[in-house]
């Protein structure tokens, strides 16, 4: 049971809006997102002399079918050597303004990637999660993003291909082939993205994980086994924890995440999965991002629009 908080110590406490935050969980949080890590973003996370810079446009999403009622912002980045003439490939982000942020970088890193041919022309579409909504089970709070993130089913994949990307394709030229599509997430963030690659491999393909909260939210915790036991989907997965990431209340993320890792071997899947030094936080992944899409995309001269 958590224990009770003073209005003072409610002031200084960050886990103030998780009402339901175990007192043991409040200390393993503050230990795996404390930041002392050993990572920083590399040159091919910098902006780099003579490289063109992308541009990164904001927009709001209302009136949501699959959500009704939430509402949430969205950025597309387009590359400066987006052409109209030929289809862009994809890639989708949740927790967008995390991944544009300072741990990750991601326009610059797909600035420099796309200028030195390491990846195709791609536009990316940074997702925030919908609010309002019911919060997390146990934590509390108010948002939807753990009901978008944490469910195992294709809503939030509807989301995207039926509301946003019909929106993005009134502007932009954007492949149809699923191998041409990628998404991407942290934490629950991380089981949304596997997720709409699971659900729907006719649209993703490829499965960026940072800290995948792998554990028994709404039920991620099932996807092992369900790997080892469905035919085998035609995804690709990059998984990526740290030995600091979380040990909570809801479940053990590195050890969920091991037992990911052993169900894609298991089930001869295309995957990597890199285990480093770090906590629940994006430092790690934002280091290694350039090796990740360098990795994902190695076979982008296959992709057809």
């Amino acid at each position: 049971m958590a224990e009770e908080l003073s209005e003072a110590e409610e002031t200084k406490d960050p886990f103030a809006g998780w009402p339901g935050l175990p007192v043991k969980d409040r200390a393993v949080y503050a230990y795996s997102m404390s930041g002392d890590e050993p990572y920083t973003l590399g040159a091919d996370s910098l902006p780099k002399p003579g490289v063109p810079t992308g541009t990164v446009t904001q927009h709001e999403w209302t009136g949501s079918k699959v959500y009704p009622l939430t509402s949430r912002d969205y950025w597309v980045y387009v590359p400066a050597q987006y052409t109209p003439d030929e289809p862009a490939c994809l890639m989708v982000f949740q927790d967008g303004d995390m991944y544009m942020g300072p741990e990750a970088n991601i326009p610059t890193v797909f600035d420099n990637l796309i200028h030195s041919g390491e990846m195709p022309v791609t536009i990316g579409l940074f997702v925030s999660p919908g609010s309002p909504g019911p919060g997390t089970p146990v934590y509390g709070g108010t948002g939807n993003r753990q009901v978008e993130y944490d469910t195992t089913n294709g809503e939030y994949a509807s989301l995207l291909v039926d509301e946003l990307l019909p929106e993005l394709r009134k502007t932009y030229i954007i492949t149809a082939d699923p191998d041409g599509r990628a998404i991407c997430g942290i934490s629950s963030g991380a089981v949304c993205a596997f997720t709409a690659a699971w659900f729907r491999p006719d649209q993703f393909r490829k499965v960026v994980s940072h800290c995948g909260s792998f554990i028994d939210i709404h039920g991620a915790h099932n996807y092992p086994t369900w790997i080892r036991r469905h035919s085998r989907r035609p995804i690709k997965v990059f998984l990526q924890t740290g030995k600091k990431d979380l040990d909570i209340a809801l479940g053990n993320i590195p050890l969920a995440n091991d037992q990911m890792a052993a169900a894609l071997r298991y089930s001869e899947y295309d995957f990597q999965y890199i285990v480093g030094e770090g906590g629940h936080t994006l430092m790690h992944g934002g280091q290694i991002f350039p090796a990740t899409m360098r990795w994902i995309w190695k076979d982008h001269k296959n992709i057809t629009a």
